[in-house]
């Protein structure tokens, strides 16, 4: 269903329940990046998840490592200038689908080829892959490019049980990593399933390749409290399929997001994941639905909404990400993307809801809509950002080139978001290193 059906529907339910929850607090974005466009002038760029990755030696130097689906992946600076862009994989034969670069994570310092090496680790949808990029501070600190393929030659499907079930596309769609000690992890979701499965990085002769280590199957129907079942929105033959992921990296706590259920948290025990919680749900949670073939989209019954749904997301539940302090606290903030808003949780205990915020117009930046990715550093990323980061994707990138919709990323200081608060978020910008993986 598209964001902007999404947008309607939650507002049509929110008039028939008469729910109501805090209004959102507004924040602005300070730094916006060339808006991309989904045609064929554009390159077929669509932009949709970001990472940060920290310069060791020069934190202002640092990056943001953005996914454009089938046009790849950009590389920029903290002043939204593009750095270097990087195609996504040609299709290996004529029937086959090319690749499609959908989530972006990074992991610092892992072990390849007898060196420390950062890597940008993304989610290959058309080719069912996971792609590793290793990130050079000297390249950066030089001015040429800084990302390098280092993926093993080869790398399996994640999902696929052979190349033409590849072309199926039932492939790897969200992504994140962490680190343990020394070793680096991803955790991939399925497109258009409820599978999410948990790799290990591996050094292999300089190159980074992955091995499975565990997989879950989050539900796929949900008995409601009056007994009846309900399965969520979706297309003929598809199921519940999760997106926005991010884990905790000091308490290995995975939270991914179902798109048209809420979102969950999953313990990682082992490099296992244990049971998962569903911590809050969309507002449509548990409202009837029928298919229109014509249309090729769900129409949700509002009319006939139990009441079951959650009062801080609007489906589709997207990009988490995870603002680290002292002691455990800080925040897990979720997109949601049908009412354009960012909800925000407290990291530690049973994540209670804080509020919500909304990246609105400022003289500097539009506003943002229809967000899919987020990501959220606590460090000082030198003059630019010193009190931390805040990327979010924007759906509806404005003004518009004619006809044509554009999606960018926008860039907020983590201050701005704190300080919108009635009662302020913490600002912590020493507790957490990113690039500490004990």
């Amino acid at each position: 269903m598209s964001a902007s059906a999404l947008s309607t529907l939650t507002a049509a339910l929110l008039m028939v329940t008469g729910a109501s929850a805090p209004q959102p607090v507004s924040v602005s974005a300070r730094v916006e990046t060339p808006a991309v466009y989904d045609d064929e002038a554009g390159g077929n760029a669509d932009a949709d998840d970001p990472a940060v990755w920290v310069d060791p030696d020069n934190p202002g130097r640092s990056l943001v490592i953005a996914t454009l689906k089938e046009a790849g992946l950009d590389v920029y600076g903290l002043d939204g200038k593009r750095l270097q862009h990087i195609a996504a994989p040609a299709a290996p034969g004529e029937d086959a689908a090319p690749g499609r670069f959908n989530n972006v994570d990074v992991v610092h310092g892992f072990e390849l080829g007898g060196k420390k090496t950062d890597l940008a680790l993304v989610s290959d949808r058309g080719r069912d892959r996971v792609r590793a990029y290793a990130i050079d501070p000297a390249a950066v600190a030089a001015g040429r490019p800084p990302l390098k393929d280092v993926t093993v030659a080869d790398a399996g499907p994640v999902f696929s049980a052979s190349e033409a079930e590849v072309d199926d596309q039932r492939t790897a769609y969200g992504l994140a990593a962490y680190s343990d000690d020394d070793n680096a992890y991803v955790v991939v979701s399925r497109r258009s399933e409820t599978r999410v499965r948990l790799l290990q990085l591996e050094d292999r002769n300089g190159r980074v390749g992955y091995r499975t280590e565990d997989t879950l199957d989050l539900p796929d129907s949900f008995t409601l409290p009056n007994n009846s079942s309900w399965t969520p929105c979706a297309d003929p033959g598809d199921h519940a399929q999760v997106e926005g992921m991010v884990v905790d990296q000091e308490e290995h706590v995975l939270y991914a997001a179902q798109e048209d259920v809420g979102l969950w948290r999953v313990d990682l025990d082992d490099e296992a994941f244990e049971r998962p919680q569903l911590i809050d749900r969309v507002r449509e949670y548990g409202t009837p639905w029928t298919y229109d073939a014509e249309e090729e989209e769900c129409v949700i019954d509002t009319a006939g909404d139990p009441g079951y749904g959650g009062e801080h997301l609007s489906a589709d539940a997207e990009g988490a990400a995870i603002y680290h302090a002292a002691d455990g606290k800080g925040y897990l903030l979720a997109s949601s993307q049908g009412d354009n808003t960012f909800a925000v949780y407290e990291r530690q205990g049973r994540n209670t809801y804080l509020g919500s915020f909304a990246v609105t117009d400022s003289a500097a930046t539009d506003g943002v809509q229809h967000s899919d990715g987020t990501a959220v550093v606590n460090v000082p990323l030198g003059r630019s950002f010193p009190k931390g980061l805040l990327v979010t994707h924007d759906g509806e990138a404005t003004p518009a080139d004619g006809d044509r919709e554009g999606t960018n990323f926008k860039f907020t200081g983590w201050e701005a978001v704190a300080g919108a608060f009635p009662t302020p978020l913490t600002i912590d910008t020493k507790s957490f290193d990113p690039r500490d993986t004990d």
